[in-house]
């Protein structure tokens, strides 16, 4: 698979492009500001989108969304859990001094479970409540390399994502990280929401909230 992580908006969102190598289709993932610069990277991989997909709701993972999709036709997905986020783009910015637009309608709500198709590769798709009620994390499998994990702002290097805006929930957060992204191999690329890649692997044995070492000092 070919991807390319790059750092937009007004707190550095990473948006990741991930492009099937056989047909050129691409998953465009939380355009959060700098729709020029996404556009840009697509002629640069070669790639045509044919979805754009959110980890979740908050402002900062969509200002990009309405340029992008108006300029590729890609369709618009979220899960449920956070589409009042996702519609409440423009009170979101204000309350942060910035301008935004009313977002597209999504074309897909996600539940979990799913299975994104592009080219042939596939993003499936892991509910993730805990930093909003609506998070989700995309799990690729790649045949001869490694496989990756665009976690949003559920897992980071290091650290977690914030549970004390509204929706946020601390016990959420930790069960979704220890059941459902430590389940993935330890090979597994992980690109947060904001920040560093790291891996699961990594992430499991020394993140100091929810790795072995936290629990180990719990017990």
């Amino acid at each position: 698979m070919l991807r390319k992580s790059l750092a937009v908006g007004p707190v550095g969102c990473n948006c990741t492009v991930v492009v099937c190598p056989i047909t050129h289709e691409a998953l465009i993932v939380d355009p959060g500001g700098d729709a020029g610069k996404i556009l840009a990277l697509l002629p640069k991989l070669g790639a045509r989108a044919v979805g754009i997909v959110h980890t979740h709701g908050h402002f900062d993972h969509i200002l990009g969304t309405r340029e992008v999709a108006a300029a590729t036709g890609a369709p618009v997905s979220i899960h449920g859990g956070d589409l009042d986020l996702y519609q409440g783009l423009v009170r979101q910015a204000r309350h942060f001094d910035l301008v935004a637009e009313e977002p597209p309608q999504p074309v897909q709500i996600l539940a979990g479970g799913e299975t994104l198709r592009f080219g042939q590769l596939q993003a499936r798709v892991l509910h993730t409540p805990g930093h909003t009620p609506g998070s989700v994390g995309l799990f690729i499998a790649a045949t001869g390399g490694a496989p990756l994990l665009l976690a949003g702002d559920t897992l980071f290097a290091g650290g977690i994502g914030r549970t004390d805006f509204p929706g946020g929930s601390s016990q959420q957060i930790l069960r979704s990280i220890r059941d459902k992204l430590f389940a993935l191999p330890d090979e597994t690329v992980v690109v947060p929401g904001h920040g560093p890649e790291t891996t699961i692997g990594e992430e499991r044995e020394h993140n100091p909230y929810v790795g072995r070492r936290a629990s180990a000092g719990r017990d």
